[in-house]
């Protein structure tokens, strides 16, 4: 019951701030549509489509869930500044308890920002299939690396140096290293196997499978995204209750 408490606190601290709510989820569909444009323009004769949509959607629904970090970063940062955890301490709640109550909010918000995305690609041409509800499910799940990755900051950090670290570091490199921006498949070698290891690009291929009703790959793709989940959330809980017993937040 506290954590549930603890989660609708903190949701509206993020519908205070409607201003960056509607960067966060609006900046995807402004991508969607510039990248589009991009690929509308390349000539038919060199048959390699950039933006296919069926590569795009896929991509922007993760990178639309990228900003989770920084709304789970910045707020756990500002209420450790505000002394608002200190006093927080004094509660029976344990450290978990604060860090579902930080992710449960943004986990909602995934969730409609993966509902928006795909759902203006139906728009730019992505076939309407069953799987679109599973692939929105799949995405709001893959956000919670994203999430975990703003905890953890936001317990080592204050706020702006998670600004710059979830708002501009890791947004670039989920954006690159995914193959958002550019497709691996044009890069190959090294590059593309180095991207393979780490979980961006697992999570754009969790939510691409899935539209492609490749369940087997989408189930590996997920499995680890969700490894890297729970290392980084175990991390950022050991943080955290190591701050809650020095009270140095």
């Amino acid at each position: 019951m506290t954590t549930l408490i603890f989660a609708k606190r903190n949701a509206k601290e993020i519908l205070r701030e409607p201003l960056n709510l509607c960067f966060g989820l609006g900046f995807p569909l402004i991508l969607l549509v510039l990248l589009s444009v991009i690929n509308a323009n390349i000539p038919a004769e060199a048959n390699n489509p950039m933006f296919e949509i069926g590569s795009l959607a896929p991509g922007l629904a993760m990178f639309g869930t990228v900003f989770m970090a920084l709304f789970a970063g910045m707020l756990l940062a500002k209420d450790r500044a505000s002394s608002f955890l200190t006093r927080l301490f004094a509660s029976p709640m344990r450290a978990h308890n604060f860090l579902l109550g930080y992710t449960a909010p943004l986990l909602v918000m995934a969730l409609g920002q993966a509902a928006i995305t795909l759902t203006a690609s139906l728009i730019a041409g992505l076939p309407l299939t069953a799987n679109i509800l599973l692939a929105i499910l799949i995405t709001a799940i893959n956000s919670a690396l994203f999430i975990g990755i703003g905890l953890l900051c936001g317990s080592l950090m204050n706020d702006k140096a998670v600004g710059g670290i979830c708002g501009a570091l890791i947004t670039n490199l989920a954006g690159w290293l995914s193959g958002v921006f550019i497709p691996l498949e044009l890069i190959g070698g090294g590059f593309k196997t180095f991207c393979q290891i780490l979980p961006f690009y697992h999570s754009v291929t969790a939510v691409k499978m899935v539209l492609q009703n490749n369940l087997a790959e989408m189930l590996a793709s997920t499995g680890i995204v969700l490894a890297y989940a729970v290392v980084i959330f175990v991390l950022a809980i050991l943080v955290f209750k190591n701050k809650m017993r020095g009270n140095k937040v």
